[in-house]
């Protein structure tokens, strides 16, 4: 039974991400990067472009149940901090240095079967 949840979850959490990642292309972002990660530092999910700004999302698919009712709240410090470290190496790597970053999490809200209800975008 854990393979098969764990499956459902990769399968949901994918799911929300290609939803998230639509949806900023949609409202004009420029998508620079998915699952960008470096080793022992952490991982992002999407890296967009616009108006000249850096934009850092961490995607988040949940039923908003269990321990953190609501998603964004599922982004601890320590996750922010690792997130704040992975896209210093992201501009770094990239020379983008002095645009302005915005770090916001993307709440993917589905139901029982996984069909997604909303995206609202919360900032860090």
């Amino acid at each position: 039974m854990k393979n098969k949840d764990k499956t459902f979850k990769q399968y949901i959490g994918t799911k929300g991400e290609e939803a998230a990642a639509g949806l900023l292309k949609d409202r004009g972002y420029n998508i620079l990067r998915r699952n960008y990660a470096v080793h022992n530092v952490g991982e992002i999910d999407i890296i967009a472009e616009k108006e000249g700004d850096i934009h850092v999302f961490e995607v988040r698919t949940r039923r908003n149940t269990g321990a953190y009712p609501d998603s964004a709240e599922s982004v601890v410090v320590s996750k922010r901090n690792k997130v704040i470290r992975t896209a210093e190496r992201f501009i770094d790597e990239n020379g983008l240095y002095g645009m302005n970053v915005v770090f916001e999490v993307v709440r993917v809200t589905h139901d029982a079967q996984g069909n997604i209800l909303r995206i609202d975008f919360v900032p860090f």
